[in-house]
């Protein structure tokens, strides 16, 4: 009798409610009671036996009485639970058929076990394909999608692009994941769109691209093809200053000098815009050779003094007293120098100085140009170095065509070095050339 009084007690554990098991307990306890009332009267009644028969069927009957009252209350609560999470699976599978892309389920090999979501816009019939993955795309992309599929295995992702078979002109995007069992899930979209914006900027890179060689080409062969009367106008403007010929008066002695003087420096623009197009077209090859670096930037700096001097600018070197052996491109570094200087002297008004620096830095040379002039603003040393950016006022923008510090950018990287520059508006600019050409690192003391 004490295991049936106790039933209800165990059905509401077996529920695991709290709320229940107080419930149950409490109709435990009333039968137990019940009962034990039923035995002490039996005892305190020996004389009326007749009544025991009845207090035993009492408290039996409300020992299944708690019992149905727990079981009934455990199926309603078990019924609540089973429509909740009904509830619950059907709003999930909502979700999965009606999010915008198709969730596949699939094993490492891309065998598709299951698929939710909506089929992507430009391959209809994915989501019924069945069998795997790999034979939705045409055969061109399988090899690919294999590969993502192993790198998914391997390393817990990927993400891959193909067009399928079914509609070749159309573009998916599949990514890729791993799952702890070992399984493979993949949300498959239409990337049509994506893909085709892709192609656009590629074809525009490559037009660019080709657009640019053109130009480079272009400007090489114009260059080429101008220099060769230049230098013819040049020899002859030089025979007649000179008056190897016979006497000039000095109206066309003038003259000459002028026509040789303009030659020689629409002659370097040439130069500069020829180099420009083989950096540009990847054409142009350094003559590395050994050197002292001192001799370049010496001729440079005999070269200019002239110059210097008709602007009324101090032209100062310091150069190192030992010699300075590099091994770099001598025309590259003499050029580097002459633009440098020149840019300087023409930003530089009448009183001011540049000076021109060369020391050794271990295993780097460095050539330092520093002027006292106008200075530059710091929107302009941003564009500085770049081809045909040019700042200043007319005058100064007139004078030359902006390839000058980008030559020098242009040659400090291809001897695998850099250009800085530093400048503040009126306060003068100071540009500094580094370059891993030192043939012995040493120390340099200058003068």
């Amino acid at each position: 009798m004490a295991v049936w009084c106790l039933a209800p007690l165990v059905a509401a554990v077996g529920v695991a409610r709290g709320e229940r098991l107080a419930l149950g307990a409490a109709v435990s306890l009333a039968a137990v009671g019940v009962t034990a009332l039923g035995g002490l009267t039996v005892s305190a009644f020996v004389v009326r036996p007749a009544v025991a028969p009845v207090l035993t069927l009492f408290a039996l009957a409300s020992t299944v009485l708690g019992l149905a009252a727990a079981l009934v209350v455990m199926q309603r609560e078990l019924g609540r639970e089973d429509r909740r999470q009904r509830q619950a699976l059907a709003h999930l599978r909502r979700v999965l058929e009606e999010q915008p892309f198709l969730l596949v389920s699939m094993a490492a090999n891309g065998d598709v076990a299951r698929t939710w979501g909506q089929e992507p816009a430009g391959a209809p019939g994915v989501s019924s394909a069945g069998g795997s993955i790999v034979d939705l795309a045409r055969e061109a992309d399988r090899g690919r999608l294999r590969e993502a599929l192993a790198r998914a295995t391997f390393d817990g992702a990927a993400e891959v692009g193909f067009a399928p078979s079914a509609e070749p002109q159309a573009w998916l995007s599949l990514v890729l994941k791993r799952t702890e069992s070992g399984r493979l899930v993949g949300a498959l979209r239409d990337a049509g769109a994506a893909h085709a914006r892709e192609l656009e900027l590629e074809q525009a890179r490559s037009e660019a691209e080709a657009q640019n060689a053109g130009k480079s080409r272009f400007l090489a062969n114009m260059s080429h093809e101008l220099r060769t009367p230049l230098n013819a106008i040049m020899g002859f403007s030089d025979i007649m200053r000179q008056r190897l010929f016979g006497p000039l008066s000095d109206r066309y002695a003038e003259y000459a000098e002028l026509v040789h003087e303009s030659g020689g420096h629409l002659l370097d623009l040439i130069n500069d815009v020829l180099d420009m197009s083989k950096i540009e077209a990847e054409r142009f090859e350094l003559a590395r050779e050994p050197f002292d670096a001192r001799d370049a930037v010496s001729s440079v700096l005999r070269l200019m003094r002239g110059q210097a001097d008709r602007a009324g600018v101090q032209l100062r070197g310091l150069l190192p007293r030992e010699s300075l052996d590099v091994v770099a491109d001598r025309r590259a570094l003499k050029q580097i120098a002459l633009n440098l200087i020149s840019n300087a002297l023409k930003f530089t008004p009448r009183g001011g100085g540049v000076t021109v620096t060369l020391h050794a830095d271990g295993s780097v040379m460095e050539l330092i140009v520093a002027d006292t002039g106008v200075g530059i603003g710091p929107e302009d040393v941003q564009r500085l170095g770049r081809p045909f950016e040019q700042a200043g006022g007319a005058a100064q923008k007139a004078a030359g065509t902006g390839l000058g510090l980008s030559l020098v950018r242009s040659f400090a990287e291809l001897h695998g070095g850099e250009m800085v520059m530093e400048s503040r508006l009126g306060e003068g600019t100071t540009v500094t050339v580094r370059l891993p050409v030192i043939d012995h690192p040493q120390a340099a003391n200058e003068v």
